[in-house]
């Protein structure tokens, strides 16, 4: 059993690196958390693509994978939807236990009990085109740039989140449209 993520752990992760993993077209990330988002089910694909083993996993907030180069908006859409029963897309840049860095697809839904109520996640992760990266990178940077640019973080959040509802307007697409229009 690996001991919790506290501060102290987190504030001694490595720095990102600038090397990318990979995984093969033909393989899933797959993994469970309970409904704090705490992990309860990991593959072997997720441990290996980030170095870490199930035993360091298990039980720790999926946020352990979190690159900070990732917009917080992004997880906050994320978390609202599938905390409203609804299942999202989402590309996501995730960072390794060495620094290292990998791009997923996710598929994120909620599971449920049998009597309906949602009681954890479950989300697949497959490996995305690079040409739908050369696309969401820009924008990932301008929402990171627009969070940081604000000394509150929740308001920096916000503030990226109507900074990303606002350049899906523009483009006259839900969410999902974008997202699938990225991933065709």
């Amino acid at each position: 059993m690996s001991l919790p993520i506290t501060p102290e752990v987190i504030m001694s992760r490595p720095s990102p690196t600038t090397h990318e993993r990979t995984f093969s077209e033909n393989e899933l990330i797959v993994s469970k958390t309970d409904l704090k988002g705490r992990l309860t089910y990991v593959n072997d694909v997720f441990c290996r693509v980030g170095l870490y083993t199930e035993g360091e996993l298990l039980g720790q907030p999926h946020s352990i994978v979190r690159h900070p180069h990732m917009p917080r908006a992004v997880f906050h859409m994320l978390w609202q939807r599938i905390q409203n029963g609804e299942e999202i897309f989402a590309f996501v840049k995730n960072m390794a236990k060495n620094g290292d860095y990998y791009w997923v697809l996710a598929h994120v839904t909620p599971s449920r009990d049998q009597q309906g109520r949602i009681d954890g996640y479950h989300s697949n992760r497959r490996v995305p085109q690079r040409e739908s990266l050369n696309r969401i990178e820009p924008i990932y940077r301008r929402l990171l740039e627009e969070e940081n640019r604000h000394p509150d973080r929740k308001q920096g959040m916000h503030a990226a989140a109507a900074l990303l509802q606002a350049t899906l307007d523009e483009a006259e697409q839900s969410y999902d449209e974008f997202v699938f229009s990225l991933a065709a």
